[in-house]
């Protein structure tokens, strides 16, 4: 399908359920037969009301009605068919659009899933959330509308057209002609809505990215005392979006009621060629009726299209939108190799990475090794790329130039490129230095690494974490739900928390991103030790901890200083104290 039609790609997807689609458009068809059955039936009744038929006096005075009697219980009959076939069809309709709408929904999820971070680091949270629930939103309404707007309408016309044709051809042709002439200045009109809506997703976009920063941000907002400056800006921003809106309704508004009252001309054209034609006798005055009875229909049926082309012109735009989301290219894309068992090491070949959007390296020929069950600290300036790196090791970023591997000199390297990506982030784990908990009880969040985990491995977790303090002071203990994001939670409980989900996965390598910064000594030396325990049993993971504290560096067995060029220096923390002035100032330490 066509990059131009979004909104017809998003229709598409109803290929995928082909036998409802076809039930509900076979319901469509038959309500509309049904529509022209009852409309010449009405016809034929009133020739036979107009002839004096329907109801005959006899010689005895009585009357005889049973041919009216057989007009009303037919017509009614057919009349009760069709509103019978309507709930059906319209249950179908809204039952189909709703799993059309849920497949949409699941491939925007996954999409945004699978989009590498520069992706996001791009476009920003607010556009991501207004494209996954406004736009998706726009097609669920056009959706509701589309079968009694796009396939009813066409039937309705095909309807009326066939019928009138049926009485005499000329009696069809104004009513067609009109009704095409009046569904061009829809078409017409609909472009100029589509632009106007794009102009209004945009600045919904920004509503919700300044929303977003607002809740986000909340802590920093009160400490500086912005939240004046802050609904300030954002009253600006829904303004500016309300102004938008405002233009876009108001065109709807002036331009809908021309299109309507062209087709409605079609009244006109039936009486006038329609007394014609009763006066030579070629039709009788029941078709006429008849003929003004659907015609009515047919303009009702385009007075729909009328109220519902903002509706159609939004969910276009809005479509669009989705589609760029959807169309977007999945750059980090799942190998099939797997890694074999054991411990695993890292080794970074001449890596290079530019920053988002093609600009500046920030990663230039960077070359380093760490063997399996070593514990490495990253030290190193802002901005050098050190969160980078480790964004590196389970491909949530990737490498321009050089290759990273895993494995170790013994068993052998494995490009992560190769890998599965399952498998790869199950073992390779990053956590950042900003801690994430889900809204949900303690333990959900702790078995995200680990579905399968019991109670008891739980609190082994949190031991090893140098976090039963914080289980301890929860009310309902494993059950207690977090909050939004652990807003519940200090910043040291939140990274203890983190630490240990990370640790109940056990992964073969874990990169702490800063992720103990908010510990004190004690904590953060307590869980490198039982960390550091673990190797006795094989199950100690190979650590890289990027580190700004000189009680985590002291701590590695090994430091190595990343520069803008790469590794600019390896040793333990006595070598390099003594050797690099570079280091010394990176931790603050005057050489003695």
């Amino acid at each position: 399908m066509s990059p131009r039609h979004p909104l017809l790609r998003s229709l598409a997807i109803y290929r995928e359920m082909p036998w409802r689609f076809a039930l509900v458009a076979g319901l469509f068809v038959f309500i509309n037969l049904g529509l022209v059955w009852q409309q010449w039936l009405i016809g034929h009744a009133l020739n036979d009301v107009s002839a004096g038929a329907a109801v005959v006096r006899l010689a005895d005075g009585s009357l005889d009605a049973r041919l009216a009697w057989h007009w009303f219980w037919l017509i009614g009959a057919v009349a009760l068919g069709r509103a019978v076939l309507q709930y059906a069809a319209a249950i179908g309709s809204l039952v189909l659009g709703q799993a059309l709408l849920t497949r949409l929904r699941e491939r925007l999820l996954a999409q945004v899933q699978a989009l590498h971070l520069g992706y996001h680091w791009q476009h920003g949270m607010g556009e991501m959330v207004t494209r996954t629930t406004r736009d998706a939103d726009k097609v669920r309404d056009a959706l509701i509308s589309f079968w009694r707007q796009l396939v009813e309408t066409p039937l309705v016309v095909l309807a009326t057209v066939g019928l009138l044709a049926w009485y005499d051809p000329w009696l069809a042709l104004g009513p067609l002609l009109l009704t095409v002439l009046g569904l061009g200045i829809f078409v017409h009109q609909t472009e100029r809505l589509v632009a106007l809506d794009r102009a209004v997703g945009a600045a919904y976009d920004r509503v919700n990215q300044d929303l977003a920063e607002g809740i986000g941000a909340v802590r920093v907002i009160k400490s500086f005392g912005l939240q004046a400056q802050r609904i300030q800006g954002f009253a600006a921003q829904v303004q500016v979006f309300a102004g938008h809106a405002r233009q876009a309704l108001a065109y709807a508004s002036s331009r809908i009621p021309l299109p309507q009252a062209v087709v409605a001309l079609g009244h006109v054209w039936i009486l006038v060629v329609g007394a014609q034609l009763v006066a030579q006798g070629r039709i009788g005055i029941g078709e006429l009726v008849t003929s003004l009875l659907i015609a009515t229909t047919l303009v009702f049926r385009i007075e729909g299209i009328g109220r519902v082309m903002q509706t159609f012109a939004d969910a276009r735009a809005s479509a669009e939108r989705i589609w760029q989301l959807l169309d977007a290219p999945v750059h980090i894309v799942s190998g099939q190799q797997s890694l074999p068992p054991g411990p695993l090491g890292l080794k970074l070949e001449a890596v290079g990475v530019a920053a988002p959007g093609g600009g500046q390296a920030v990663l230039s020929q960077c070359s380093l090794q760490i063997e399996p069950g070593e514990v490495v600290a990253l030290v190193g300036a802002t901005g050098t790329g050190k969160s980078l790196l480790a964004s590196l090791l389970p491909r949530l970023t990737e490498a321009d130039q050089g290759r990273v591997l895993l494995g170790s000199a013994a068993r052998g390297w494995h490009d992560v490129r190769t890998l599965a990506l399952d498998e790869l982030r199950r073992r390779v784990h990053v956590l950042p230095q900003e801690s994430f908990l889900f809204a949900d009880s303690l333990a959900a969040n702790l078995r995200l690494g680990a579905p399968t985990a019991s109670d008891a491995q739980l609190l082994d977790a949190l031991r090893q974490a140098s976090a039963e303090d914080v289980l301890a002071r929860l009310p309902q203990g494993l059950d207690t739900p977090l909050g939004d994001r652990g807003v519940t939670l200090s910043g040291g409980q939140r990274q203890r928390l983190c630490l240990a989900r990370a640790l109940l996965a056990a992964p073969d390598i874990l990169c702490l991103d800063d992720a103990t910064s908010a510990l004190d000594a004690i904590s953060e030396q307590r869980v490198l030790d039982t960390l550091r325990q673990r190797r006795s049993d094989g199950h100690a993971p190979t650590l890289l901890l990027i580190a700004s504290k000189l009680s985590t560096v002291q701590l590695a067995d090994r430091v190595l200083l990343l520069s803008s060029t790469g590794i600019a220096d390896s040793g333990s923390h006595a070598q390099l104290l003594q050797r690099n002035p570079t280091y010394r100032e990176l931790l603050g330490i005057e050489h003695g």
